[in-house]
């Protein structure tokens, strides 16, 4: 069997640890009962699965359980929080507020409210993808009922300033949300530090099962109100009607437990091993970081590459490592990143650009392999292009 590429693609899923799939598997046989199910010992046992799950998922944002309610990931949470304030807060206003590096998975929903009415404003970033608090300010409105911002950009893994961001929002009474998917478990989140009233989570981002994500539901100061987006049953206080998932809840919890106990540890040998792949790539004329140099995610490092072809580039890659030039969820889409248009790249520049999503597994001998091949590659594709 040849040998399988590096993966170095961990911004667009990882694989499930060992220890969180051991904690998941007696909840697919032995203890298979559907939670909702109270009148017998198969349902009591799910039920006490997913009540400890979510006091650790709580827990780890600073919440209470009763503000953690379960979905299918971070794309229905963002439907669920967005389209739910617009719904339950119409009245009130009509003006929603997000950030042009958005995921789809915010920019699509907030679009969508366009067509009914609402009103949205897309900010631009700076050019180091860092949004600016003073036209954020300035841009609140006594319409706005909702600003939606990332903790952490999927694409160049910029983290957004969200303390101040909620102080802003907090000080007009406007509701913050932020798509936290690429942030839990790899920076410290705090919902009442941070004045966060929604925040969207997804388990398969930390070595967690896919299918399972949450969102947190502020329930004091403000008490946030939300129209349910499913009907049918009452389940998550009746805002997400659905059987719940207890395997993948349970291993949702166990894989952040997992990621909070070595977040410290695993953030500088991730910040090691990036600075390291940068180290080696940036010896090369025409590469250009991404985002901002110190203020993102440890395992992100988005480059851009003058005077190459950008599937030609991927192409020579993927026989080494697995990467990707952007967002999984768009990578089948031939244009330019749309996160990497809002900092000023040219078409070409942005074609051209390659996400290193370093975690868990990676070693510094992979590192080593793939700066080598990335910078064999492009010398060879630019020798090519100006023969």
């Amino acid at each position: 069997m040849s040998q399988r590429p590096i993966y170095l693609d961990c911004n667009a899923t990882t694989p499930i640890d060992p220890q969180v799939l051991d904690a998941m598997l007696p909840y697919f046989t032995e203890h298979f009962g559907n939670p909702a199910s109270i009148n017998h010992l198969y349902g009591w046992e799910a039920e006490a699965a997913i009540k400890k799950a979510r006091e650790i998922i709580a827990q780890g944002i600073n919440a209470t359980p009763e503000e953690i309610i379960f979905t299918s990931g971070a794309t229905e949470s963002n439907n669920l929080a967005i389209k739910g304030v617009a719904e339950a807060y119409f009245n009130q206003g009509r003006h929603l507020i997000t950030v042009k590096t958005e995921h789809n998975a915010v920019l699509d929903p907030c679009h969508y409210l366009e067509t009914l009415g609402f009103e949205i404003t897309d900010l631009p970033v700076k050019p180091d993808g860092i949004v600016d608090l003073v036209q954020l300010k300035n841009t609140l409105r006594p319409d706005t009922i909702l600003v939606s911002i990332m903790a952490a950009n999927n694409e160049i893994g910029v983290i957004q300033p969200l303390a101040e961001i909620g102080e802003l929002c907090h000080e007009q009474g406007i509701l913050f949300h932020t798509d936290a998917a690429q942030a839990l478990g790899k920076i410290p989140l705090d919902v009442q530090q941070m004045k966060i009233d929604l925040m969207s989570l997804t388990a398969h981002k930390i070595y967690g099962p896919k299918g399972i994500g949450a969102l947190y539901v502020r329930r004091r100061h403000p008490r946030v109100k939300l129209a349910a987006q499913l009907h049918g049953g009452g389940h998550e206080r009746g805002l997400r009607s659905g059987t719940l998932a207890t395997p993948q809840i349970v291993g949702f919890a166990k894989a952040l437990e997992l990621a909070l106990s070595q977040q410290k540890t695993e953030t500088q040998r991730l910040i090691q091993l990036r600075n390291l792949l940068w180290d080696q790539l940036s010896t090369l004329d025409g590469i250009y970081l991404n985002g901002h140099p110190s203020q993102r995610l440890a395992g992100n490092l988005n480059i851009s590459v003058e005077k190459v072809d950008g599937q030609a580039l991927l192409l020579g890659l993927q026989s080494v490592m697995a990467v990707s030039s952007g967002s999984a969820c768009t990578s089948t889409k031939i244009e330019p990143s749309h996160v990497l248009k809002a900092l000023g790249h040219s078409d070409s520049l942005a074609y051209a650009s390659i996400r290193f999503g370093l975690g868990r597994f990676t070693t510094e001998s992979e590192i080593h392999a793939v700066a080598d091949h990335t910078v064999k590659t492009i010398q060879s594709l630019r020798k090519i292009r100006y023969r």
